[in-house]
């Protein structure tokens, strides 16, 4: 166990199997206390943050006189899963069952046996931390015990008849004290407590007394009846460490402190009331013991004492002088819930002190208690647990390990600092007992308060006790201990349940010091590693042959593949983990060797850590096996990963060399010259003959040559930086002698073997050919790290003569691949540090070769390159105005602009741009920035801008919009010179569209640009030209532009309908509608005079569209003329439509007479909303030719109208209907809630508290709010609670109005709409109705007045429909309604009223359901 305090002990009492052995360990604790010395305090801070081994960690646990009581108060768990050792003890029929207290709840007597099928733990916690705790059963004890117990080097045990029952370290009965006679006179015994040196028992009684034995002897020295108040049971007695002085806890709730004393031998005891039960029932005590070795603490002199009441928790000093520490209140409880207290020392900060763990439900807050240097203690919160169960019993079985029990009998084991879960067990099967009957105090007639009654439903105080690192649980039946098994407990415990790789991962927990509850570990980190790092070997031993054992013999190969998966890496892992490389390759190897499945599995596990390096030193068997067996597999990628992570200087290396070419692994072959060898060029020779034959033919190359030149390329680079290939560096040693090597190979004049025919410098030349510009960023990036070493400096001179001499005088190089050469060497020459020679010549030749006008092939190439090669400092190198005139003879506009930047003469750039077809549309950008752009001189500026306005009509042919927007912001002056220059009349109508039609989406504020009338009217005379379709559309968003010039251009270009639109605008509105009539009446007569063969004719549809822009004419302006003007429109728009029908005979009708007559119907539908009826009727019966009896003519026209009448009738009928019942159902609404009756909420004066029939004999009002306060009206008066609104008394509620300080009601409107100044009131008086103050009965009868309570209803109704729309239409329908409603048409003389809602434009019924209000 962790508490144990003496490692040999320990070990020895771990090591036994029986249920008595156990026993006897917790026995033999008591005397091997005194061998603990505070070497192991000293231990416990050393190794504190190391997470040693918790019985070297362990403080003592509290050492509570050896009372089964004190023990059991003690509120010491641990979880742990729990087997009985002989189940068939729980049935003991010869034990008189009457005689237990109450069983636990999942005992026999109480029926819920489903608890025992819960699962004994939890899957999650097991898998990481084993089992945890060890379970006996006493069975000698067991086989005669009745109820409540107490642990120390002895057990004693108290039951219901008044007996203690004192067992030995054998468990056999050694003293059986007191008698059934006083058993029937004192009750039941209900708590014991043993001193520290087990000389002494205490007993206290169901009936309240308590009796002191000789523990050595049997006899009876005190039996004290007058400690505590006579008719209360005794719950709790405890020793403190001084044997003078106890302390008692009585079902009163009060607690007494006992002192003995012996004078003139006469033993005797002084009792002290140390807490009142009147001031809060006490429950539980603990005080705090301090083990031998901490007797010199200086907390210890204090004699601490904690109690937890029902309200609170209290920690006292009883000496030197009674003193209160701490007063901690609990939070919000469940009353059933069980106060807990438990001390225990535990090192925090490198300091030992007391920590007090108390808890109420399911918080447990953890108290730190120090003492200071001016003997002042202080108490400190600690991080608390938060837990998902009820508590009924805590328990510390050391200083980091925690037991609980929860309310259903399940224990959990816990890590205080990290509150992990460790196990959870189910103790059902215990029988726990509880120690109801006493908390009730039934033996005395159960006078205890309910309170203290409902607690004790779970109080188990008694039946639970800790000492030395175990517990003990009584049941009804037995008595069981518990306690941590060892860490080879727990491992071997994991091994016999077959979960062997559970056990090797608790194992390596333990060797970590990551485990939890440790317990048998002792001695420094080292030497506990060790132990553990043997045990583990032991098991993977087993491991190994339990994973060839259990190998499926029959089946497919993936079957035993399968298997091994799972098995192997399991072994390499703790392996490697416990650096054991010798152990893995030798015994584990051949062990497994003697499968082929399982070897192969073997290889390939080693492949992960080979590769992020974590293996190295494989033996030279393994590792030529690990290649075999991937080369068997065909996995040769892996066999070139695992190559160049390998010392592979024990291996073949010129059969791994030809295996790596032969598969192509060329970063492993490279690495085994490299690091095998010490060999850097004969892997370039090698890839070179490959890569070289076909770029010398000027063959292309494969993927498989591409990826060989790309990684002889960069392995070039890593040799010249130092640095190894594929991945480390280079010894230092090696750098100098590496780089100058592969110098020398690059400037060979021939490669070995050459054929006369081969051209010099073979190498240079064939990476030149490969990847020009890579290769030259290698050299650039040596020549970086070049500084004053002479032979560099000559290295670089010579391979800079190379290049030129093999790239200037071939003409088989692009001039790309020569432009990159040149760029190469205009940086090198750019450097200030620079010691290259290059002949100027060589730069004026590439300038001749790039610029030479008669390869028009690779034209924007040949510019780029030369771009790239002046900005990279060869500018310096050429003559400027050759190369400009070079430039432009050769189009490189680029490059002109590059140079003419550089002489800032902006103005000749612009011609580059528009000259170079690719980029002539980014001059509009360059011109913007230069003129907006500061930091170019007015002079600069103003050549631009004077290029620009020369190159206008470029610019506006090249793209109108951006021209328009250059000219908007930068020539907004000079629009009219813009205009002349431009001479082409589409350009121009072009560019004056995107300057003014807003439409083309440019952005241009129109009012800064202030542009003349004139030239709107000119583009508008263009878009009369060009586009006349679009004329009016551009006028209704165009805005500056005289009316009478523009009607003259588009009476010019005969467009009509824009025209009218124009006179429209203007206000003429008739000429408007002439033009548009005669456009309808020459269409008509187109129609009239076709002839009878054509069935579609489109002029109809002409006809229409024309009709229609006429009507919408009409109706557009019909709103702002009087009758006479209205009848001026639309009675000749119906003649001219009616005239055609005139011209036809009846005999033959016209081919479209039938589309004509619909078109008429639309007309006088139009008509009808603006001209009267009767008046459209009369002027259609006067024409001479219906006049002459032909009026069945236009009896279609006039029904169609009666239609429309009979429509728009029932039409305002029927809404006017539904807007009455609206109204009729608010209005009964309103007058629900006027008449709803009010609740009050009591039936007195919320003011002067009295009935509120008080004073019959006066005519006092009873005023009720609708908030529910009542109160009297003369009440009211006196607190000033009447206010004068609008001429009407209102009174306000008292208490609503007091709380919201409406004394300065300055807001009074809106305070009633929020009802504290309460209008809803009903007045009653309680000896006649009509109240003489009541201020509505003091209105005259003259007119209705609403009283206040209906005054808000109508309120709320407003606000219900919100918006006055609704209300006016209600008063205009009313009016509508009751003087027209015996004429339903008005005549035609009855202008409609201007000021009519229903003649607004944005008027619409919303026809939808009522409302619902909330009542």
């Amino acid at each position: 166990m962790e508490n144990e305090p003496d490692h040999e002990n320990v070990e020895q009492s771990l090591c036994a199997k029986t249920s008595e052995d156990e026993l006897n360990k917790s026995f033999n604790l008591e005397a091997s206390l005194s061998k603990f010395s505070c070497i192991d305090l000293e231990k416990e801070l050393e190794f504190k943050n190391d997470l040693i081994d918790d019985k070297e960690f362990d403080i003592p646990q509290v050492d509570t006189p050896p009372t089964l009581e004190s023990i059991l108060n003690e509120t010491d768990d641990e979880d742990e899963s729990f087997v009985l050792e002989d189940p068939t003890l729980l049935n003991i029929d010869t034990i008189d069952s009457h005689s237990y207290d109450t069983s636990s709840v999942a005992s026999s007597d109480s029926g819920d046996r489903t608890n025992l099928k819960r699962k004994k733990k939890l899957p999650d916690s097991f898998s990481l931390h084993g089992s945890v705790m060890r379970h006996s059963l006493l069975k000698g004890i067991s086989a005669q015990i009745v109820s409540a117990a107490a642990v120390s080097s002895l057990i004693a045990v108290g039951t219901s008849h008044g007996l203690a029952l004192i067992f030995d370290q054998n468990q056999a009965l050694r003293l059986c004290l007191g008698s059934t006679s006083v058993g029937g006179q004192y009750g039941a015994i209900s708590a014991l407590s043993i001193n520290n040196d087990c000389s002494r028992l205490l007993c206290g009684f169901a009936k309240g007394q308590i009796t002191m034995w000789d523990l050595a002897s049997g006899k009876l020295l005190r039996s004290i009846t007058d400690a505590h108040p006579p008719g209360t049971a005794i719950l709790h007695i405890k020793f403190t460490d001084d044997p003078t002085l106890a302390i008692c806890n009585d079902s009163g709730g009060s607690v007494f402190e006992l002192t003995f004393k012996r004078v003139m031998g006469v033993r005797t005891c002084e009792s002290r009331c140390l807490f009142s039960g009147s001031k809060g029932e006490v429950c539980c005590i603990e005080p705090l013991h301090s083990k031998p070795e901490l007797k010199d603490h200086p907390i210890t002199q204090f004699s601490l004492l904690a109690m937890a009441s029902l309200t609170k928790i209290l920690v006292i000093g009883l000496k030197p002088s009674l003193k209160v520490w701490m007063t901690f209140p609990y939070g919000r409880m469940d009353p059933s819930s069980v106060p807990l207290l438990a001390w225990h020392f535990v090192a925090v900060q490198n300091y030992v002190n007391p920590m007090l763990a108390f808890c109420r439900g399911d918080v447990v807050h953890f108290l730190l208690v120090k003492r200071d240097e001016s003997g002042a203690i202080h108490v400190t919160k600690q991080k608390h647990l938060h837990l998902y169960y009820d508590l009924i019993n805590f328990t510390w079985i050391n200083s980091r390990t925690v037991v609980l029990l929860d309310s259903v009998e399940k224990l959990h084991v816990i890590d205080r600092q990290t509150q992990e879960e460790l196990e959870t067990v189910e103790i059902s099967e215990v029988q726990l007992v509880y120690n109801s009957s006493h908390f009730k105090s039934l033996a005395t007639g159960g006078n205890v308060s309910q309170a203290l009654a409902l607690v004790g439903e779970k109080a188990c105080y008694q039946s639970i006790s800790s000492y030395g690192g175990q517990i003990f649980y009584l049941g009804t039946k037995s008595v069981y201990v518990m306690m941590l098994r060892s860490w080879r407990e727990r491992v071997d415990h994991l091994l016999k349940q077959d979960c062997l790789t559970e056990a090797l991962a608790l194992a390596w927990s333990f060797h970590e010091g990551k485990a939890k509850a440790v317990v048998g570990l002792s001695g420094d980190a080292s030497k506990r590693k060790a132990i553990v790092a043997d045990r583990m070997v032991e098991i993977l031993f087993h491991y190994a042959d339990r994973a060839l054992k259990k190998c499926p013999d029959q089946g497919k190969i993936q079957v035993m593949e399968q298997h091994f998966q799972d098995m192997v890496p399991v072994i390499v892992d703790y392996c490697l983990l416990l650096q054991r490389k010798d152990l893995l390759f030798s015994q584990m190897y051949d062990k497994l060797s003697e499968n082929s499945v399982a070897k192969g599995v073997f290889l390939e596990c080693l492949e992960p850590y080979i590769l992020s390096d974590k293996l190295v030193g494989i033996t030279p068997q393994v590792m030529k096996d690990l290649i075999v067996h991937f080369q068997d597999k065909k996995l040769m990628e892996n066999v070139e990963a695992l190559i160049v992570h390998m010392d592979i200087t024990s291996l073949d290396i010129q059969q791994v060399v030809l295996m790596c070419w032969e598969n192509r692994l060329y970063d492993a072959m490279i690495y085994v010259y490299n690091r095998g060898m010490n060999e850097f060029i004969s892997p370039m020779e090698k890839l070179f003959r490959v890569i070289a034959p076909p770029l010398n033919a000027g063959r292309t190359l494969t993927d498989e040559q591409v990826v060989m030149g790309n990684k002889l390329l960069v392995y070039i680079s890593c040799c010249l930086a130092g640095r190894a290939y594929p991945l480390g560096d280079i010894p230092e040693d090696l750098v100098p002698l590496v780089k100058n090597q592969v110098f020398e190979f690059l400037i060979r004049l021939h490669s070995a073997e050459a054929s006369p025919e081969e051209e010099i410098y073979p190498y240079i030349r064939t990476l030149l050919h490969f990847d020009t510009r890579e290769f030259l960023n290698v050299l650039a990036l040596t020549f970086e790290d070049f500084k004053n070493d002479k032979q560099a400096v000559e290295y670089q001179q010579r391979i800079v003569d190379i290049l030129l001499k093999v790239m200037v005088e071939n003409s088989d190089f692009t001039p790309s691949q020569v432009g990159c050469l040149f760029t190469f060497l205009a940086r090198q020459l750019a450097k200030p540090d620079n010691t290259l020679f290059v002949n100027r010549t060589l730069f004026d030749q590439v300038l001749e070769f790039l610029c030479s006008p008669d390869d028009d092939s690779r034209h924007s190439e040949r510019q780029q390159v030369l771009l790239e090669l002046l900005q990279a400092g060869g500018i310096v190198q050429f003559e400027e105005s050759r190369l400009i005139r070079m430039a432009e003879k050769a189009e490189f506009y680029q490059i002109c602009e590059f140079m003419y930047e550089r002489e800032h003469q902006y103005d000749k750039i612009i011609d580059c741009y528009l000259r170079d077809p690719l980029r002539e549309e980014e001059v509009f950008n360059y011109i913007h920035n230069i003129l907006s752009i500061p930091g170019h001189s007015a002079e600069e500026k103003q050549s631009v801008w004077q290029k620009a306005m020369d190159h206008i009509e470029e610019l506006v042919s090249l793209k109108p919009c951006k021209a328009a927007e250059l000219v908007a912001t930068h020539f907004s002056g000079h629009i009219e010179t813009v205009i002349k220059k431009l001479q082409n009349q589409v350009l121009l109508f072009k560019f004056l569209r995107s300057l003014l039609d807003p439409r083309e989406g440019i952005h241009i504020n129109q009012e800064l640009l202030q542009i003349s009338p004139s030239i709107t009217e000119q583009f508008i005379e263009l878009l009369c030209q060009f586009n006349p379709t679009q004329v009016i559309e551009t006028l209704q968003v165009l805005e500056c532009y005289r009316l009478e010039e523009t009607i003259q251009i588009t009476q010019k270009y005969q467009l009509h309908e824009v025209t009218a639109y124009l006179l429209e605008k203007k206000g003429d509105i008739h000429g408007a509608f002439l033009i548009m009539l005669e456009r309808l009446q020459s269409k008509l007569r187109e129609i009239t005079h076709q002839g009878e063969n054509t069935k579609e004719d489109p002029s109809l549809k002409d006809v229409e569209d024309t009709m229609v822009e006429t009507i919408a004419l009409c109706q557009r302006n019909s709103h702002n003329l009087n009758q006479q003007q209205r009848e001026a429109l639309w009675f000749p728009l119906l003649e001219a439509m009616m005239a055609p029908q005139k011209l036809s005979s009846s005999a033959i009708p016209h081919l479209h007479s039938e589309a004509l007559k619909s078109l008429t119907m639309q007309v006088l539908n139009s008509m009808a909303a603006f001209i009267a009826l009767p008046s459209i009727l009369q002027r259609i019966l006067q024409d001479p030719v219906y006049g002459k009896g032909k009026l069945g003519e236009i009896q279609g026209l006039i029904l169609g109208m009666l239609d429309t009448f009979n429509y728009e009738q029932t039409l305002l009928e029927t809404t006017t209907s539904l807007l009455n019942q609206d109204l009729h159902w608010s209005l009964c609404n309103l007058r629900a809630s006027v008449t709803r009756g009010l609740n009050p909420k009591q039936d007195y004066c919320s003011i002067c508290l009295q009935q509120y029939k008080r004073r019959q004999e006066m005519a006092d009002e009873i005023i009720v709010f609708s908030c529910g306060h009542l109160y009297h009206s003369f009440c009211l008066q006196n607190k000033e609670c009447t206010m004068e609104i609008e001429g009407q008394t209102r009174w306000t509620c008292y208490k609503c109005s007091s709380s919201n300080k409406v004394g300065k009601l300055s807001e009074n409107s809106s305070e009633i709409k929020k009802g504290r100044i309460t209008p809803s009131q009903v007045k009653m008086s309680p000896s006649y109705h009509q109240s003489k103050g009541d201020p509505t009965a003091k209105k005259g009868t003259s007119e209705p007045v609403l009283d206040p309570q209906q005054i808000q209803a109508f309120d709320q109704l407003c606000r219900l429909y919100r918006g006055s729309s609704r209300l006016a239409l209600l008063t205009e329908l009313s009016q509508n309604r009751s003087s027209e409603s015996y004429r339903p048409f008005s005549g035609s003389q009855s202008a409609p009223a201007f000021n009519s809602i229903f003649q607004n434009e944005n008027f619409q019924l919303q026809l939808i359901p009522p409302p619902v209000t909330e009542d």
